[in-house]
């Protein structure tokens, strides 16, 4: 049976961040993820998991960077010491939040040398990360980040396999892969091996499922063929309300 999370960073954008949790938790969520929780203290979103009954599951690393640039150092190489910096402040927070998969973001680059930078700067932190945190690595497409370094899933896989640590693995999000190469299935199956979280959305635009071109009943099934056991996150832009698209979620638990 497929666990389904909650991304609060997409879902109940109607009401105030903190509301969001009993909101999740009464549309049967077990768990939620929020990619940047940094604006918030922790001990106040650590209050709203445990007052709603539900745990956290994922966030992002580097927190947003409020000088206005990319998002994301890790594959930039003049920002080292920038993303060792701010991976610093996402482990304080993953640590509060009793997280259990962090996301590293690339950033904005490209060629050998931003490959190399990011090998680097994930060798170092899969050494700084406690036991029983996992780190991920995540294609997005060019119409969600144009420009950004990670943008192909073999790509990652060869990253991934290059660094050869159980202690990264690779995100796969259904509307990425499915923009990126066309069948997001294909991709599950092929890169299944790597992958340590899922997140969903339908394509084009990172709709709700079954609003686009993503077959999720085709999906849902390569997934509990493939023995995976963490959580699927829906994380897709819902329309002015959550509710009116959770169709989806009582078909897919079956």
């Amino acid at each position: 049976m497929l666990k389904f999370a909650a991304n609060l960073s997409h879902l109940w954008v109607e009401l105030p961040y903190l509301d969001r949790f009993e909101a999740a938790a009464a549309a049967g969520f077990e768990a939620v993820e929020v990619l940047f929780p940094y604006d918030v203290a922790a001990k106040d979103t650590r209050r709203a998991l445990l007052s709603s009954g539900l745990e956290m599951v994922l966030i992002n690393a580097p927190p947003p960077n409020y000088t206005g640039g990319h998002r994301g150092f890790a594959a930039v190489p003049a920002l080292r010491e920038r993303f060792r910096r701010d991976f610093a402040r996402a482990l304080r927070y993953a640590d509060a939040l009793r997280v259990r998969v962090l996301h590293v973001m690339t950033g904005v680059a490209d060629g050998i040398d931003a490959r190399a930078t990011l090998i680097e700067n994930l060798r170092w932190a899969q050494a700084e990360i406690p036991d029983g945190l996992t780190l991920t690595l995540e294609p997005l497409c060019d119409e969600s980040l144009p420009g950004y370094f990670l943008n192909d899933y073999a790509l990652a896989a060869e990253v991934l396999d290059e660094v050869a640590s159980d202690r990264i693995g690779l995100q796969f999000d259904s509307y990425h892969a499915q923009t990126i190469h066309g069948d997001a299935t294909e991709v599950f199956e092929t890169y299944r091996r790597h992958v340590r979280h899922i997140q969903i959305g339908d394509a084009p635009g990172r709709g709700v499922p079954g609003s686009g071109t993503v077959d999720f009943d085709r999906l849902f099934a390569a997934i509990r063929a493939s023995g995976y056991d963490g959580w699927v996150s829906a994380e897709y832009t819902p329309g002015p309300q959550t509710e009116a698209g959770l169709g989806w979620l009582s078909a897919a638990r079956g």
